[in-house]
């Protein structure tokens, strides 16, 4: 393979020099092992470069074609092994080295999840995909493991002929394997740079439904018309995102929906968005969620955080453009509403970690803190309401929305910090200096807890739910008798989701109350999975035992941890179900994510 000069569909955004162009040729001998061989490392002023590892095994590497002595440092918790490689010659200022790596990820890699093929939908093929965010790539190729630096790749895929790969990047099409005539090669490029964390890789008995100029929907064919109807309005929202945020540079946009055990709602691989199945509510009302990856186009994938301390960067920003896009779509008054579910959400998040817990600041301190064990919604909500903030103070969304788009041209394909926004931030809206020198920017970036200020939100849409909500906690037993299906009437699936999220912020109800709300609104029967998740948190919050089975069926048939990790911290928090949550987990952790698997084993006190 020879290198290949960056391609840059749009010039648009103004380029940066990269220091580091990659291409990648990997090969799956069969659904056992990954392996990776790494070319084309642009290194400046070295003669040892250390790349970041997570067991891997290495078995050669040659620079410039010569062998070269390389070896491993000292193993971390879990940033994993320095591989330190020395040069065999004496480098020049600005002279290219192709730098070959020989190695093999471990079957245990955290980056990946292998499933037999018992535990897909088809029950025929094995299947695979990676997870890279925040530092997992290391767990699959030795690389500079940071979104500071950015890259490009080419890649060549290995697969038995009956299953297909994709990766986050383009298709360059497929051919003969002429080592093995029982698989076939998939070829792929990323010409727009891009921080490791974003190269994936899945492999699967997958098909494909057009669901627009420049989308497919990926799945397993048992649920692959189901999710292309869920996902039909992804063109809508790419052009309204265009709209707001400026050129869309990647040129395809594709959808895969994973088996349930993903560990998150979507990921903002280019090119390829995962998403999970809890997304598949049979009436798009959980769509928002694509409207957040695909928002990621502009703000994380193309303008990224320097390192994870300003993560809020990529997330918060990412929401606010979400909520735009979703305002234009589908009205304002949703917008408003969403905005103040978030704000509850960030109140939930907060009550669970504490408010003074130094990992609620907006800017963490995360040295020697594993950057799993610190996902949370804050960088999500705190950074959307600081932006929401800024955006009332500053003439309203019309005047923000200019903002937002200057600062994507601006850093477009660079990393940036905090400081880096603020600075841009003062330079935009120079003529209202005063108004900026007002903001408490110490609390809002560097304390713990709730923002200093709350934003103004339109409650039209959420006035009935706080009014049914005050209802439930204030009802005495003798009330039960006045609530009836009628309460719901006319409010839709959001308002629902609110309802119960104001319920979950007060004290746990009376078991006489769920076991009412379950007669008369039979939630139990509710499918969407971010009603079913609430109302099940509920129950076991006022120790229904009746609910027990259904938390656990719930905790474990999926694996997005926004919604196992809480309902496992209840369950085990309840008296009557803790040891039964502790051996439930126990014997579904082979099946879960690793990341997953980990951060659940610490909640139950499971470590390993």
């Amino acid at each position: 393979l020879t290198a290949r000069a960056p391609r840059y569909p749009l010039a648009a955004y103004p380029l940066p020099s990269l220091t580091q162009h990659t291409q990648l040729t990997c090969r799956l001998t069969g659904l056992a092992m990954l392996i990776i061989t790494l070319f084309n490392v642009y290194i400046i002023f070295a003669s040892l470069q250390v790349l970041d590892t997570k067991d891997l095994q290495v078995f050669k590497v040659t620079v410039n074609g010569q062998d070269a002595k390389f070896g491993f440092g000292q193993k971390h918790s879990f940033k994993g092994t320095p591989l330190e490689i020395a040069f065999p010659f004496e480098l020049r200022r600005g002279q290219e080295a192709i730098v070959e790596i020989s190695f093999e990820s471990s079957p245990k890699s955290s980056a990946l999840q292998w499933f037999t093929p018992e535990q897909t939908s088809g029950k025929k093929h094995p299947f695979l995909f990676s997870q890279c965010q925040a530092a997992h790539c290391r767990a699959i190729l030795p690389c500079q493991d940071t979104p500071a630096v950015k890259l490009t790749y080419y890649a060549e895929v290995s697969v038995p002929k009956e299953l297909v790969a994709l990766m986050s990047a383009h298709r360059d099409g497929e051919m003969p394997d002429p080592e093995d005539s029982s698989r076939k090669i998939y070829r792929f490029s990323q010409n727009v740079p891009i921080p490791c964390y974003l190269i994936a890789l899945v492999v699967g008995a997958l098909e494909s439904r057009e669901i627009g100029p420049r989308t497919l929907v990926w799945a397993e064919k048992e649920l692959v018309d189901k999710s292309a109807y869920e996902f039909a309005e992804a063109e809508a929202m790419l052009q309204t995102a265009e709209d707001l945020a400026g050129p869309y540079v990647w040129g395809q946009y594709d959808l895969l929906v994973l088996p349930p055990s993903f560990p998150y709602g979507g990921m903002e691989n280019p090119c390829l968005t995962f998403v999970t199945p809890t997304l598949l509510a049979g009436d798009r009302s959980l769509s928002s969620v694509i409207a957040h990856e695909i928002s990621h186009s502009w703000t994380g994938n193309l303008v990224t955080n320097k390192t994870w301390e300003h993560f809020w960067l990529n997330e918060g920003h990412t929401v606010y453009l979400e909520r735009r896009i979703g305002g234009r779509l589908f009205g304002e008054q949703l917008r408003q509403f969403q905005a103040l579910g978030g704000w509850r959400e960030l109140q939930n998040t907060i009550n669970t970690l504490g408010e003074t817990n130094p990992i609620t600041n907006l800017v963490p301190n995360l040295k020697e803190i594993d950057l799993d064990a610190a996902y949370s919604s804050v960088p999500y909500e705190k950074g959307f309401a600081l932006l929401f903030h800024l955006e009332q103070l500053l003439g309203g969304p019309d005047v923000f929305i200019g903002f937002l788009k200057a600062y994507i041209q601006q850093f477009a394909y660079k990393s940036i910090t905090t400081e880096d926004w603020k600075k841009f931030l003062y330079s935009y809206f120079k003529d209202k200096v005063d108004v900026l020198d007002k903001v408490d920017w110490n609390s809002w970036l560097h304390a713990p807890g709730m923002p200093p200020v709350k934003p103004i939100y339109d409650m039209t849409l959420a006035n009935a739910c706080v009014a049914l909500s005050q209802r439930w906690i204030q009802a005495k037993e003798s009330d039960l008798c006045t609530f009836n299906s009628a309460d719901l009437k006319g409010m839709s699936s959001h308002q629902l989701i609110e309802f119960l999220a104001l319920l979950l912020l007060e004290a746990p109800l009376p078991v006489s109350h769920v076991k009412r709300m379950q007669e008369v609104y039979n939630f139990n029967a509710i499918t969407n999975s971010e009603i079913r998740f609430r109302w099940l948190r509920l129950c076991i919050q006022a120790k229904w035992e009746e609910a027990i089975p259904l938390a656990l069926k719930m905790a474990t048939d999926q694996g997005r941890m926004k919604f196992t990790r809480p309902l496992f911290r209840d369950l085990y928090s309840f008296d009557k179900s803790r040891d039964l949550a502790v051996k439930t987990f126990l014997e579904h952790r082979a099946c879960m994510h690793p990341v997953t698997s980990m951060l659940v084993g610490k909640d139950l006190k499971q470590d390993q």
